[in-house]
């Protein structure tokens, strides 16, 4: 029985890591990761097109000759992408289970050259951030028991975010200078794609 990563779901426009493996050459991956998650290992050939700078690329993504396949961590965001990219007319698949399963099944990760310091994924950054503040909270709750609504509102929203499958922490953590891309990346990434969808 095929696992989850290797086989393609029909009708969700997911593919599983042994066909896109199969059929890479032939795609142009695009990486919505913050440009920090992108430079801690990505699947090869992949564009950074940060999920928040998305609709601005979306000229260039529509006249990508290619087929696109839209990557992220653990699959979640790029099925955003895919469903901002269909209201928009431009076609595009996901990764199933994302650099997570790429990595997982063996696959190799590419990374910048130069020594470029790797940058935390935005789950960790997450964890680590909801972790501190409700520390925080206990610690400050000592002197005040005011402070524990602080360790609360943090449970909350933590609560808030499985159930409606956002995260308004990693909006504002992706707004940081490390999560941020410079122009010139995405303006590379743009003049990429505009000469694959010349040819």
């Amino acid at each position: 029985m095929p696992n989850a990563h290797t086989s393609r779901t029909p009708g969700t426009g997911r593919l599983g890591v042994d066909e896109v493996r199969r059929r890479l050459p032939e795609l142009t991956v695009i990486d919505v990761r913050t440009p920090g998650e992108y430079a801690s290992g990505h699947v090869p050939g992949a564009l950074n097109v940060p999920l928040d700078r998305l609709e601005s690329a979306l000229p260039a993504l529509r006249e990508s000759a290619a087929e696109l396949l839209i990557v992220c961590r653990s699959g979640a965001r790029s099925e955003q992408a895919r469903a901002l990219l269909a209201r928009h007319g431009v076609p595009a698949a996901d990764l199933t289970g994302g650099t997570n399963a790429w990595a997982a099944e063996g696959h190799e990760l590419h990374r910048p050259s130069g020594g470029a310091r790797a940058g935390w994924a935005m789950e960790r950054q997450v964890r680590l951030t909801a972790g501190a503040l409700v520390l925080v909270g206990l610690g400050l709750g000592l002197l005040h028991p005011a402070w524990l609504s602080l360790s609360a509102g943090i449970a909350g929203g933590l609560v808030l975010s499985a159930v409606t499958d956002t995260c308004g922490m990693a909006a504002v953590l992706s707004r940081l200078p490390h999560n941020r891309p410079r122009p010139a990346d995405l303006a590379t990434t743009l003049a990429t794609l505009a000469a694959r969808g010349s040819h």
